[in-house]
């Protein structure tokens, strides 16, 4: 799949330095007690039509209420085997990984922002992922939910950037090779 990508996914995440993007509850304390300031994320979202996320993610961000619902305007998709399809107006949900590709080709998706580990690591598994920019907190949080997870070969990563933001945080920039 990876030579015949329907659209361009990307990555956009944060994890502390031992590589987890959440505790093992789901907790982002440490996230959010440090400020990396301008990190480039509206730029990011500027490029992106469809953003697609866990169930996990998307209980997350249901918990900060609705007012801060971040994606009006963009496409939502929910990938969950559990969740039920018609559980919020503002997401698309899709039982499996190859029905919302088709979905997302049919639509004429361009760009995908793939958010949450799981999502993150059943994109990369497809060869649907062209780049990945990870911001590195300064914090060792121990255990968590990793970042990354069991892949059945290598994936080749080609650095383009790191540089440095507010509070200790760095940024990497990565395209993922075919």
């Amino acid at each position: 799949m990876a030579s015949e990508r329907p659209f361009t996914a990307s990555v956009y995440i944060a994890t502390s330095l031992d590589g987890f993007i959440a505790r093992p509850g789901g907790d982002l304390d440490w996230l959010t007690a440090h400020d990396a300031g301008e990190a480039g994320y509206e730029e990011f979202m500027a490029r992106v039509d469809t953003v697609v996320m866990g169930r996990a993610t998307y209980e997350t961000l249901v918990g900060f209420g609705p007012e801060a619902w971040p994606y009006a305007g963009k496409r939502v998709a929910v990938l969950s085997t559990r969740m039920a399809e018609d559980a919020d107006e503002r997401v698309g949900v899709h039982r499996d990984l190859d029905g919302l590709v088709a979905d997302l080709a049919a639509r004429g998706t361009e760009r995908v922002y793939a958010d949450g580990g799981q999502v993150v690591q059943a994109f990369l598994r497809a060869g649907l992922v062209e780049d990945v920019t990870i911001t590195r907190v300064p914090v060792l949080i121990g255990t968590g939910i990793p970042l990354f997870g069991p892949l059945e070969a290598d994936v080749e990563l080609t650095h383009v950037s790191t540089r440095m933001l507010g509070a200790g945080c760095t940024q990497s920039v990565y395209t993922v090779g075919r």
